[in-house]
């Protein structure tokens, strides 16, 4: 928390002690400070006095009056009580001035936190199966958990980044047998390309890897498809880690499912379950209990033939991951599994742990457009759209940009013509644009001669404009920003305010002038600017993409 907003929580805290105390602390409620959308409505506002009106049954109104009585805080020129009772304040020009020379100071630190308490919270996302490259919705989704992650560490928070390969299965045992296939094609032998096979050209590009590396195998009916399975996952791996290098994503593990089974955690975790009595028999087949715990009903664990199903495996992971000592799992899915999570939340329960311990994000599909109409990017026959498709179409940054553009569970339209426009239509370009103006206005103030500020030598109460005023207050709200993310896991708060923040500083720069004849002003003016890069540079490196200094 701001030391602005630490302030004015410690006043409004020592006005309302007279009703902490007639209450207690255990029906007290919690004290919530906003910042209203519209500046008019007050710089801060707090509902308190709504809070607290049943509970002392009077009106609101009645009990902000009361409360305003009783404040007192120096960074607060005026408050008001507006509709119900919703207590307004409003700030000195002097407490939003002293926070230039405290972004300057903090630099590349502001924003940062300790609410986090160094707590461990592993997000695992990506964890596309091995059995093709990555589409755009996947990369979606590593936006979201990269960027996610970036901010939550930011935030004081330990974070572990995760990646769940689904490296056994039908999947699997499709993609190995798709890939027989195809590098018997190579041999010249008839044969069938297989039910549920990947008819992706990417099959065939394998398939002659794997005829150079392995000249002298020899097929041996079934008894080779692991082989296949193998080969093929291994290289479509690799190609999924490369792919994820270049769109600048890092995981710190990369969990193999088939190392629940060869450890043997996907049995344990079944006989758990089986001797507290959450797992049952019935026709043959082995159930998880879920019917008992808000979910539409039960579901199969191990089926008849005796063949675990992938719920067996998401338990063992899931104890695996609680076992780590993590304080918070995020699991970031697509929004296909939206079904799902009812059932892994009980899962947690059975296994000893509270339901909350697990949040999971929602990511839903990418549709790509071009000039507002839909387009297809596929190359081969058999072939979806890729994120290196995408990345190099448009470049990383502009990829990561747009699919932080929109909230992660909505539908996102993704406008390949808009995203390579160098125009302010273009968010990601008018973003990086605002950054490499202002180190162009510091270029021409070398240029003529002027030095950057020194910080104890700048008169702030120079910056009084409203436009100004607006600029300050909206780089605060940077570290409110952070806290946000930190608490609801949406990133796309930062792509939000990032384009306000310049939005601002452009209609500024266009009406105000920075060098000017006046040094004393010059000098507040090149600080502010200084200020704002400092804050453009933070969100963005949490972004993931590059801040140009020239364009």
């Amino acid at each position: 928390m701001s030391t602005l907003k630490k302030t004015l929580k410690q006043a409004i805290m020592e006005a309302i002690e007279v009703f902490k105390k007639e209450l207690g602390q255990e029906e007290f409620p919690p004290l919530i400070i906003e910042i209203p959308k519209d500046a008019k409505f007050g710089h801060f506002s707090t509902n308190i006095a709504l809070a607290l009106s049943s509970k002392l049954n009077k009106p609101p109104r009645k009990i902000a009056e009361e409360v305003l009585n009783k404040f007192s805080c120096p960074v607060v020129e005026k408050t008001e009580i507006a509709g119900a009772g919703f207590i307004n304040f409003f700030i000195t020009e002097k407490a939003w001035q002293k926070l230039i020379p405290e972004v300057i100071l903090n630099g590349e630190k502001f924003g940062s936190s300790n609410i986090g308490n160094n707590e461990r919270i592993q997000i695992e996302f990506v964890s596309a199966n091995p059995t093709g490259p990555l589409h755009i919705g996947h990369g979606r989704g590593a936006a979201v958990g990269d960027v996610l992650a970036n901010t939550l560490e930011f935030a004081g928070f330990n974070v572990e980044r995760e990646y769940y390969i689904n490296d056994v299965g039908i999947q699997m045992a499709n993609i190995g047998k798709t890939l027989k296939a195809r590098y018997l094609e190579l041999l010249g032998k008839e044969t069938k390309f297989p039910e549920n096979g990947y008819p992706g050209a990417y099959v065939r590009e394998i398939a002659e890897k794997f005829k150079i590396q392995n000249s002298k195998f020899k097929i041996q009916n079934d008894d080779d498809l692991q082989f296949f399975s193998d080969f093929a996952g291994e290289k479509i791996l690799g190609g999924i880690k490369k792919d994820l290098e270049s769109f600048r994503v890092r995981f710190d593990k990369w969990f193999s499912e088939k190392s629940l089974f060869e450890s043997g955690e996907v049995k344990n975790s079944i006989e758990l379950l089986k001797k507290n009595g959450f797992i049952f028999e019935k026709e043959g087949a082995w159930w998880l209990k879920a019917s008992d715990f808000e979910d539409e009903k039960d579901r199969v664990v191990i089926k008849t033939d005796g063949s675990t199903t992938y719920l067996a495996s998401d338990i063992a992971y899931h104890k695996n991951k609680l076992e780590r000592g993590y304080k918070k799992l995020v699991n970031i899915w697509g929004a296909d599994h939206h079904g799902y999570i009812p059932r892994m939340k009980t899962v947690v329960r059975l296994l000893g742990y509270p339901e909350e311990m697990l949040a999971v994000i929602l990511v839903q599909m990418v549709n790509l457009q071009k000039h507002g109409k839909p387009v297809a990017m596929g190359k081969r026959e058999g072939e979806f759209v890729t994120l290196r498709e995408v990345m190099d179409e448009v470049g990383v940054d502009a990829c990561r940009f747009f699919f932080l553009e929109r909230k992660s569970n909505a539908h996102l339209n993704f406008d390949l013509a808009l995203a390579k426009e160098q125009s302010n239509k273009n968010p990601v370009y008018y973003v990086q644009y605002a950054h490499a103006r202002i180190c162009s206005i510091f270029s021409k103030a070398e240029e003529k001669g002027i030095t950057l500020p020194e910080i104890d030598k700048t008169d702030f109460s120079l910056l009084n404009t409203e436009e100004e005023l607006s600029i300050m207050r909206k780089i605060y709200q940077f570290q409110e920003i952070i806290e946000v993310i930190a608490n609801t896991c949406e990133p796309h708060h930062l792509t939000f305010y990032l384009k306000e923040l310049v939005a601002l500083f452009h209609k500024y720069y266009n009406e105000h002038p920075i060098l000017g004849d006046e040094s004393r002003l010059t000098d507040s003016r090149l600080a502010l600017c200084m200020a704002i890069r400092i804050v453009l540079r933070n969100g963005m490196r949490l972004l993931g993409i590059s801040a140009p200094e020239r364009m």
